[in-house]
């Protein structure tokens, strides 16, 4: 047996004053509900957003009775997506570069200094702690892989990379600035 849906058959002018009682009864359970929920700061807008979404789909309501019930489900439902953007965007925001997209020529002219000493500084190294270095840093391999490609094992690398990285402090310590 089917069960028939009878939508909430109500003119328009009879919705709107409806929804505006709904409005003044329901209001502040429904900004608390919000709150509840982690919309504090926008929970004024998920309401409204709330009541719209009644307004927009009142013909498929089943009853008048079931209104405040749609109400509650739209603001946890809104409330949560919020909650999911803020998560999402703060994501997002905690990976974003920090410095600017264009430098100055003072700013690029002092970096490009800066890298030209840590190469010479890395000629200087002896030549396994040099290649032991480059792999690790500038191609970004794992210890496993440094040793397989030098041929070498993982304990040699972690002593050629440890050496390596002292020496080049010195050197760049050492070097006038």
């Amino acid at each position: 047996m089917t069960s028939a849906r009878t939508p909430c058959t109500v003119n328009k002018p009879e919705r709107s004053t409806t929804i505006a009682l709904l409005f003044s009864s329901s209001q502040a359970d429904l900004l608390r509900l919000a709150a509840r929920m982690g919309a504090d700061a926008d929970a004024e807008d998920i309401v409204a957003e709330a009541f719209f979404q009644l307004y927009k789909n009142w013909d498929e309501l089943q009853s008048m009775n079931s209104a405040v019930g749609y109400l509650r489900a739209t603001v946890r439902n809104l409330s949560r997506m919020r909650v999911r953007r803020l998560i999402v965007a703060r994501r997002y925001a905690d990976h974003q570069v920090a410095e600017p997209l264009v430098h100055s020529a003072e700013h690029q002219a002092i970096r490009r200094n800066e890298q030209q000493a840590v190469v010479t500084a890395l000629r200087a190294l002896p030549r396994r702690q040099y290649q032991a270095l480059v792999l690790r840093h500038w191609m970004d391999l794992k210890e496993g892989e440094i040793a397989e490609a030098m041929g070498i094992s993982v304990g040699a690398v972690k002593s050629h990379t440890s050496r390596g990285m002292t020496k080049l402090s010195e050197i760049l310590n050492a070097a006038p600035k």
